[in-house]
């Protein structure tokens, strides 16, 4: 196989994961809360051959000097886009909409009999019964899996007439006269997003902090609990931008057929090559 042929398949892979990942921004673009996915192309190795002998070219010249034999080019970073989302207002109690653009929920996942504390953008909540008491409600995503406050999991006692979140984050429920906080949603803001890795289901994680040598404080902080985080009665819509995915989407099938088209003719070069010998 030519150098060419092995430039134009490795492309040709990097760019399938390209098309991949706009399909599945496309396919999350009516998901509450989803994040936009972003990626940038870097070169391979790539051998530098200095073929210019006049000076005067060299100087009149717009690109770099020489030839460049490169090894094609692959997906460099994956980045999150935590840009807030546009809003749609739904008057559902336990509906929210964070406000600032790099603010998120903690959920607590349990996976594999392992918990761990992962983050999301959608406000989308939900109570459901305690496994082992029917008289206690614990708030938590459409998945089942617990909100977190800020002292933990938020219990709230059923049987109460009204229940609304306010707009620093407090639940409150109403039964008759009285009015009583059954707890805060604890919201954190991500002081370095791009770190954030996606998991699925909407969620994201921490990386391993000790392999990068990061405290969680250097990625994670509080928000302040008596400020204006959400929006209550609203959710935050998914932040991708159609027209971009899809002019990423055209570019990407071009460039994937301009790939397949030099396969094509240095097969058949080769081809000819042989027929000569």
């Amino acid at each position: 196989m030519s150098r060419t042929m092995i430039q134009a398949v490795v492309t040709m892979n990097q760019l399938q994961n390209k098309l991949d990942l706009i399909g599945h921004n496309l396919a999350n673009s009516g998901t509450t809360g989803y994040k936009s996915r972003n990626t940038e192309f870097s070169s391979l190795l790539y051998q530098q051959i200095n073929n210019m002998n006049n000076q005067i070219e060299q100087e009149q010249r717009q690109t770099p000097n020489g030839i460049r034999v490169g090894s094609g080019a692959r997906l460099g970073t994956i980045n999150i886009d935590l840009s807030v989302g546009s809003r749609t207002v739904t008057t559902r109690a336990l509906d929210t909409a964070l406000i600032g653009e790099n603010y998120l929920y903690q959920v607590e996942v349990t996976e594999g009999g392992q918990s761990e504390v992962q983050y999301t953008r959608d406000g989308a909540f939900y109570l459901n019964p305690l496994t082992n008491n029917n008289n206690l409600l614990m708030l938590t995503t459409k998945d089942g899996y617990p909100v977190l406050g800020t002292t933990g999991p938020i219990i709230i006692p059923d049987g109460f007439d009204h229940i609304h979140i306010e707009q620093n984050g407090q639940v409150v429920i109403t039964n008759g006269p009285e009015t009583n906080v059954v707890g805060q949603i604890a919201v954190v803001e991500a002081n370095r997003p791009r770190l954030l890795e996606a998991v699925g289901q909407n969620f994201f994680k921490l990386p391993d902090l000790d392999q990068l040598n990061l405290n969680f404080e250097e990625i994670i902080q509080p928000v302040g609990t008596s400020d204006h985080v959400l929006e209550s009665g609203a959710l935050e819509n998914s932040n991708v931008d159609y027209s971009k995915q899809m002019t990423d989407l055209i570019m990407m099938q071009r460039a994937y057929q301009f790939n397949a088209r030099t396969i094509t003719m240095s097969d058949q070069m080769s081809g000819l090559i042989s027929q000569l010998r």
